[in-house]
Parts: C-alpha cells; sequence; structure tokens
C-alpha cells in the first residue's frame, strides 16, 4: 500500500511528537491528548493492514 506524498510528510512531522510521547508516557498540554487514542487506533489498524498484504516486508524488517 503506497502512501500519498502528503500522508508520508504528515507523518514525518508526527514522528517527533509521538516519539516524545513514547518516551514520556505523557503530554506537555491538555489539548495535544485530545485525539490520541483514536490516533493509537488508527495507526494500529494501518500496520494490521500492512502486515496482512505485505507479510515477507514485515518479516524483513523485524530482522534487518
Amino acid at each position: 500500500m503506497k502512501l500519498k506524498v502528503d500522508t508520508l510528510r504528515q507523518l514525518r512531522r508526527l514522528a517527533p511528537v509521538l516519539d516524545d510521547i513514547l518516551t514520556t508516557g505523557e503530554v506537555g498540554y491538555a489539548h495535544h491528548a485530545e485525539n490520541l487514542a483514536l490516533l493509537a487506533t488508527l495507526c494500529s489498524d494501518l500496520y494490521n493492514v500492512y502486515r496482512r498484504l505485505h507479510p515477507d516486508e514485515m518479516d524483513q524488517a523485524r530482522c534487518g
């Protein structure tokens, strides 16, 4: 499943924010937490679909 360039760009901007959240386990402001559960579900769903469509790539990513 190929992502659109704009989607990929948005995900790259989101990566450092998610890294901070995963590292500290919290967010600095309440409004930052508003849609995190929805985002987590979306990411999980995307991962599951991608894994189902590209199992070999997922295995290579884990090993490599």
